[in-house]
């Protein structure tokens, strides 16, 4: 059988009978294609029938140099028809390990080799597969330094599917992790897989790794890497692989658009949607070959400067403070030794740097996820990875106390949503304007009575159930308020009749029941004292929803408005309980 197979194998590498397809890896914040991973297929009939059996094949015979040199050359061929100026995305090659540090594949990417393909080695990503062991792993560290100093980029493929997985992260310290697709598939039901995700995001802040989830392959798991902060995405979900590349299909786009919204549904000067372009200004920028003796002279003419990014094809490269430049310069032969040495000797490689749509908050936890030597260095701030300005801490830090005291004094304390302030101004909105609306007013039915029963922790249980549902439900579409208590105000932006709450109002009160004890879950009811101090029996709890909208009555001031929304609600209540 070996034999038969090492016939297969050589016939599919002599006459090249392998094909490269493209799945595009996009990012989960606005959709935006990063770039396209290639994959190899084979073309022909063959005993080995699949890239997995192949390459175990290959590496079996000592074939895995030639069918790598096969499956690279074809990968940049077809890429070479799209990623022509002004495409700008990744390519992302899968590299065996065990071949990437070979003299033979060094020269195979040389600057002048890709320069006949228009590809940049900035704009190639080598995807090193967990699954493969490292013989020797010092070698291939000083190799994948040798390629990050040429600006190729380093991913981890993989991540979660072998026993050696952290010890290789952290050896190479790679640009992109990619999330085995085992390890997400129904990450939205298993809360182990959740946890392990969790986790990388975690680790991502800390690192400044991308990390990429590998197939994605429903709604409910796309929703669950958005909500856990994954940076990017790829799977069958989002675009199956193929020889051509196409747009990202619009149910996608939407799909992504409404689950972020979801995610970061409050008020626009709540803090987790202001994006940090916003605190972004420019700088003074340098390229990596400006000698050392002309940015020190830049700081002594700029004394409050805190420092200046270093700047390749309109890329952040590295980063220098004053502070650690003065510190290299420093003692009695610094400034002699480092003076005629180009600053990307010396400038810092490993900063930090955020998409300009990334929200104040998220890069404030980055910020702070730092090692304490350069907690106060500033962010560099990029748009399609493209350097557009920096953030100083200290302007974070004022604007995220800013943010936050503000969103504080209008946001409900228990719920987490606007308050009646912003209420307030939302309506008085409504009945300035002349666009479609609809109003909810949603209360819940024998609170009262649940919380002197079962006391105020399970009552704020309740608040925060109902909360998280309207959330949940249709925070993208416009605007959920918390008015105080247990009554709450939903603001559509187009016109819709009560039947269109009924799926909300039916999951919060079967999901309410998890709040009762078996007795009252079977008797229907509880027993507790009323007002007027007598013993009685009250129903569980339920939900009255009403609305108004303008397309029946206008209404041309918020106190007519709420007067009419009140009133409905308390003949809603009488004719449900009458």
């Amino acid at each position: 059988m070996y034999e038969r197979l090492k016939g297969e194998l050589e016939y599919i590498i002599e006459n090249k009978q392998i094909k490269t397809v493209f799945q595009p890896i996009i990012s989960l914040r606005d959709g935006s294609v990063l770039g396209h991973e290639a994959l190899s297929r084979i073309i022909c009939d063959s005993l080995i029938e699949n890239t997995e059996m192949l390459f175990n094949t290959a590496g079996y015979h000592n074939k895995l140099w030639e069918l790598e040199l096969l499956c690279r050359t074809t990968a940049l061929e077809a890429a070479y028809k799209f990623m022509i100026p002004p495409y700008s995305k990744k390519l992302f090659l899968n590299v065996n390990p065990n071949i990437i540090h070979d003299d033979q594949f060094k020269k195979g990417f040389t600057k002048s080799f890709l320069s006949e393909y228009n590809i940049k080695s900035e704009n190639v990503i080598f995807e090193i597969t967990e699954r493969n062991a490292i013989k020797d792993l010092n070698l291939f560290i000083i190799t994948i330094k040798h390629y990050k100093n040429q600006d190729y980029k380093i991913a981890i493929d993989d991540a979660g599917a072998g026993y050696s997985g952290l010890n290789l992260i952290s050896d190479v310290n790679p640009h992109y992790l990619k999330l085995d697709m085992k390890l997400i598939q129904g990450i939205n039901t298993d809360n182990l897989k959740y946890a392990l995700v969790k986790g990388m995001v975690e680790f991502s802040k800390a690192s400044n790794t991308n990390l990429i989830a590998e197939g994605i392959e429903t709604y409910e798991e796309l929703e669950m890497l958005i909500d856990l902060g994954v940076h990017y995405g790829q799977g069958y979900y989002i675009q199956k692989p193929n020889t051509d590349i196409s747009d990202i299909d619009i149910d996608v786009l939407n799909a992504i658009k409404r689950i972020n919204q979801k995610k970061n549904n409050m008020n626009n000067n709540v803090i987790s949607n202001i994006y940090i372009k916003h605190l972004c200004t420019s700088s003074y920028v340098v390229n990596p070959d400006e000698k050392v003796s002309k940015i020190y002279e830049i700081f002594k003419l700029n004394p409050n400067m805190s420092g200046l990014c270093v700047v390749k094809n309109e890329m952040p490269v590295g980063i220098i403070t004053q502070e650690k430049l003065a510190f290299k310069l420093s003692g009695q032969y610094g400034y002699t030794l480092y003076q005629n040495k180009p600053i990307s000797d010396i400038m810092d490689k490993n900063f930090l740097s955020v998409d300009y749509k990334t929200s104040v908050s998220e890069v404030s936890k980055l910020s702070m996820a730092r090692p304490n030597h350069k907690l106060y260095d500033f962010i560099v701030v990029t748009e399609d990875e493209k350097y557009i300005g920096i953030v100083t801490i200290k302007d974070l830090l004022e604007k995220t106390t800013e943010i936050e005291i503000s969103a504080a004094k209008h946001q409900n304390p228990l719920s987490g949503l606007p308050g009646n302030l912003l209420i307030e101004q939302r309506l008085t909105q409504c009945c300035a304007g002349m666009d479609d609306y609809t109003i909810a007013y949603i209360d819940i039915d024998n609170f009262k009575a649940y919380n002197d029963c079962y006391g105020f922790e399970k009552g704020d249980l309740v608040i925060k159930l109902l909360s998280n549902l309207l959330r949940d439900n249709f925070a993208e579409e416009q605007f959920v308020g918390h008015i105080g208590g247990d009554d709450f105000v939903v603001i559509l932006n187009k016109s819709v009749n009560e039947s269109y709450f009924d799926d909300v109002i039916k999951k919060f009160e079967y999901e309410v029941l998890n709040f009762y004890n078996e007795t009252d879950i079977r008797n229907g009811f509880i027993t507790t004292i009323s007002r007027q101090g007598n013993i009685e029996k009250f129903p569980l709890i339920s939900l009255t929803c009403v609305i108004t909208n303008n397309t029946g009555k206008i209404f041309t001031n918020i106190f007519d408005l709420t007067e009419h929304l009140a009133e409905m609600k308390k003949i809603a209540k009488q004719n449900k309980y009458c």
